[in-house]
């Protein structure tokens, strides 16, 4: 199904409003400290900034894609979103916002040292890249879905671009602001697709009937381990990741900060079960084609064209919305953390505005050349691949710092830093039956453990 002048004008007039609300945002940005926390935003921009980059090409067209082959498994992403949310505002919020640092890794730096805090900025940084990859691929296969004839090149190199104007010109906070209009638009996106899916197959209950319910009604359809797994790597790798505890730090008092992260985890899992009832109902009616076009392709064929046209772009922007906020993720750490422990030369405020800007281009075009060449499709993969790998590298060193802090030596942060992703890495090199996160953290949490035993960290840090 082509284009139609409905789709063209309601995609046009969409992007446009987004577009607006960056440049608008970009005018309030006068120097690298608005762009990398704000410390200006209410509960709604906070929301938007945690939800414009967590809910985007995995939890949408990546969740449709998983859905399609295994069903109800694909809920894990949102749902552990929403419930890595829930313990961010109950337990995080004070300890994120009270410390000195602007990073965690920086957190990390402070409490056990430079070597310590490099490990992590680096480790970490390629954690939330390969997440970038996720983003990249998922609108590459919603531009080619909606435009047949366009190349791979050209679809990805248009994604990277919007990516770096959605968030270059304003830092944190384009990503909220834009984040709140993009949440409002995905909401009414998706759940209106989600419900027109159920209508459209006869309802759950013909789902139920016509599709494998061991597999497509199983929360656990690719095994236990596997998909719980999954749910502890989004529940620990949201807590580990920079870009969202950007998002708490720019509230303007903590009750904003504390509110946001609420109605991020009230609002997010209902998304995904949009996303669910479309894989399922693609699954029943084209059962041949490529899993990671099961959402676009729906679109096209069954809503009208100007909701469709909103519902397409929207979707677009929730890619590129996480793309952008993952890339300033890697910039505020590169910047913040090896960069300026190299060299003092850009720490005049609008230097290091520059500086961050550059790095997320570079981020970008890093993304762009590794995506061409072919990194794999599997969307929703990345996505539980990438959390898993940050909450292995950072979650238990800044869970130490921010709860234990003096506790522990030096050394055994650092061990614990690298011990993780080995685990991980390990655990993925062997095939073991269930998520390798779970070995990278009993390796590190070992070595925590065994730190704490040792008794107080050493006085001279380095």
């Amino acid at each position: 199904m082509a284009l139609s002048i409905g789709h063209i004008i309601s995609i046009a007039v969409t992007l446009l409003l987004i577009v607006a609300a960056g440049v608008y945002s970009g005018k309030k940005v006068k120097s690298s400290s608005d762009f990398d926390s704000g410390g200006k935003s209410g509960a709604f921009v906070v929301a938007g900034a945690i939800t414009g980059t967590l809910v985007g090409g995995s939890s949408t067209v990546g969740t449709a894609q998983l859905a399609y082959t295994y069903g109800m498994s694909a809920w894990w992403f949102t749902l552990g979103a929403g419930i890595s949310c829930l313990i961010l505002a109950l337990f995080f919020i004070k300890p994120f916002r009270r410390h000195e640092s602007a990073t965690l890794t920086g957190m990390i730096s402070r409490e056990f040292g430079a070597g310590a805090g490099m490990l992590a900025s680096v480790l970490s940084s390629v954690g939330i890249f390969i997440n970038l990859l996720a983003q990249l691929v998922a609108a590459q296969a919603l531009i080619t879905t909606v435009f047949p004839g366009i190349g791979l090149f050209p679809s990805t190199l248009l994604a990277a671009v919007i990516m770096a104007i959605y968030v270059i010109f304003g830092g944190v906070l384009a990503a909220g602001i834009v984040g709140v209009i993009k949440l409002v638009l995905l909401y009414i996106a998706v759940i209106a697709a989600g419900i027109l899916a159920a209508v459209l197959s006869g309802g759950v209950d013909d789902l139920w009937r016509a599709l494998p319910h061991e597999t497509y009604f199983n929360l656990f359809a690719r095994g236990f381990g596997v998909d719980a797994g999954a749910g502890v790597s989004l529940l620990l790798g949201v807590l580990s990741t920079q870009t969202y505890a950007q998002a708490v730090k720019s509230g303007i008092s903590d009750k904003a900060a504390r509110n946001g992260a609420l109605l991020s985890a009230f609002l997010i899992p209902p998304i995904g079960v949009g996303g669910i009832l479309v894989g399922m109902h693609m699954k029943l009616y084209y059962p041949d084609i490529v899993p990671a076009q099961a959402f676009p392709k729906f679109i096209m064929e069954y809503m009208p064209p100007l909701l469709g046209g909103v519902v397409l772009a929207t979707l677009f922007i929730a890619v590129v919305g996480t793309g952008a906020g993952l890339s300033l993720g890697i910039s505020s750490i590169i910047n913040n953390d090896i960069i300026r422990r190299v060299t003092h030369k850009f720490d005049e405020p609008k230097k290091k505005l520059l500086v961050s800007r550059v790095l997320i281009i570079l981020a970008l075009v890093l993304g762009l050349i590794l995506t061409v060449i072919g990194v794999g499709d599997l969307i929703l993969q990345f996505g539980f691949m990438s959390m898993g790998l940050r909450a292995a590298v950072v979650f238990l060193p800044m869970f130490c710092a921010l709860f234990f802090p003096g506790k522990i030596r030096p050394v055994f942060a650092k061990i614990a830093i690298v011990a993780g992703p080995v685990g991980v890495f390990a655990g993925n090199l062997v095939g073991v039956s269930f998520d390798p996160l779970f070995i990278g953290m009993a390796v590190a949490l070992i070595v925590i453990c065994v730190g704490l035993a040792a008794g107080k960290k050493d006085t001279n840090i380095a």
